[in-house]
This record gives structure tokens, sequence and C-alpha cells, in this order.
């Protein structure tokens, strides 16, 4: 049976509909470090926090853009790497 467009943007290769998951360790991270950002407003330790929920946040997006299930948890990838990518760029411009 030849697979649908639907079928290879929703199904993974079990046939199971994956938009959700539970979440990893880079996801876990980046929540945590972004929580504790919010207790740790300035200093070292904020700034180790930041580096620690981006490097985390960007390994998600990476790992789902190639690794991902089905279509559509690689373009949830690539939207999440582009565009939080692209705000760090335009929040920290030194202009």
């Amino acid at each position: 049976m030849e697979r649908t467009l639907f079928d290879k943007i929703f199904r993974d290769s079990e046939g199971n509909i994956v938009i959700a998951q539970p979440p990893n360790l880079p996801i876990i991270l980046w929540g945590v470090a972004s929580l504790l950002k919010l207790v740790f407003t300035s200093g070292l330790v904020n700034v180790g926090l930041d580096l620690i929920a981006f490097g985390s946040l960007f390994t998600w997006a990476w790992l789902e853009l190639f690794q991902g299930v089905n279509y559509f948890r690689r373009f949830l990838g690539f939207v999440v790497l582009v565009g939080f990518v692209g705000l760090r760029i335009v929040n920290h411009s030194p202009i």
C-alpha cells in the first residue's frame, strides 16, 4: 500500500500518528534552565543558564530536524531552529 501525503507528514514508521511526544532530555534541560533564569536574573549564573537553555533547545531542534519520526516533527525542528537562532541574532545585535 502506498503511503499518502498525510501518512508521510503525520505517521511514524510503525503507522502511528505522531504530533507530540514525551519530552526528551534536551527539552527538559531547556525548561529547567529557562525557569531558573527567572530566579537568577543577572550575573554569571544567568549567563550559564542562558547558554544551557540555548544549547539544549538548539540540540532538540537539530535532532528533530534530522531524526524526527515524520515530516511534521522535522518541520517543527526546522521552525524552532530558525526562529530561535533568528531571535538570538536580533536580540544580541550590537547595532
